[in-house]
């Protein structure tokens, strides 16, 4: 496994703003709407729970010299239609079928729940010759903690998956609730027209619980992807992400594994959020040049 030293220099939030907007009707008639910048080959990237295309214009900065990138809202996001009743991850697959298909893009990365969708779409849609997959919550022997599935309120969702802050373990749940409520109409309060807010996001979280849970004892299954693809990660993150990481390592025929030394499952995204964009953006050129 290799590691990447550091390189820090994101772009501004200003510079973050310059993007162009598009969309593409899915096979069951659902707008997938998106964010596009840069120039060169195109890239897409689609993001995790609790997460919009907004949450990755840092990241998608660093890139635009080399790529088009473009940046997709996942449904019930943004730029993009509802959910349905009968969702499911052929739902996403035939999603980004459509994005592909309209952009001529090969190249793609995935975030968590977003890196799950890849993985499916790489199995059937030979547009895909690259792929980046950070971090997905993968259940391998009972490593993914699942019992709040049912029950996904966002304390529920940021205590059971370990991604709120270390106080999160020791907080009173109840106070947790009142802090996230404060937290939420604060948001809401300086949110701009178009900001994707966590109370919007929060409905979401089901159909990001729903896709790990689709794909248990799928990882077999995965043996049969062609794409080259680059495993990322953070030596920070939780343990279970890692060990997701270690099983794809071992049944991926074309694999590189790569991680970012003191980094977290949030490496990728805005630096407002803690992530680190250009230091992972950096690792995305290597891979694909």
């Amino acid at each position: 496994m290799k590691t990447i030293a550091p390189e820090d220099h994101a772009p501004t939030a200003a510079a973050a703003e310059r993007y162009n907007t598009g969309s593409v009707v899915s096979k069951d008639g659902t707008t997938i709407g998106y964010r596009q910048l840069g120039r060169g080959p195109g890239l897409i990237v689609l993001h995790g729970a609790m997460e919009s295309a907004r949450s990755h214009m840092q990241f998608a900065e660093a890139l635009a010299p080399s790529f088009t990138v473009y940046l997709p809202d996942r449904r019930g996001r943004g730029l993009s239609g509802p959910y349905r009743k009968d969702h499911s991850i052929e739902t996403d697959v035939e999603d980004m079928a459509a994005l592909l298909a309209k952009t001529g893009a090969h190249y793609v990365m995935g975030v968590s729940s977003g890196a799950i969708i890849w993985l499916q779409a790489a199995l059937t849609l030979p547009a895909i010759r690259k792929a980046v997959i950070f971090e997905p919550p993968l259940p391998i022997n009972g490593s993914l903690p699942t019992a709040f599935v049912q029950r996904y309120a966002l304390v529920s969702a940021m205590k059971g998956t370990q991604m709120g802050p270390p106080i999160f373990n020791i907080v009173p749940r109840g106070l947790l609730e009142r802090l996230t409520t404060t937290m939420m109409a604060s948001e809401e309060k300086k949110a701009g027209s178009d900001d994707v807010t966590m109370r919007m996001l929060a409905p979401t979280l089901h159909y990001d619980f729903q896709l790990a849970t689709e794909v248990e004892g799928a990882l077999e299954r995965f043996k049969g992807i062609r794409a080259e693809v680059l495993l990322l990660g953070g030596s920070k993150s939780p343990a279970y992400l890692t060990a997701g990481l270690d099983a794809l390592e071992k049944v991926l025929p074309r694999v590189t594994r790569v991680e970012l030394p003191g980094l977290g499952h949030g490496a990728t995204g805005n630096t407002d959020r803690g992530g680190r964009p250009a230091r992972a953006a950096q690792v995305l050129r290597q891979f694909f040049s």
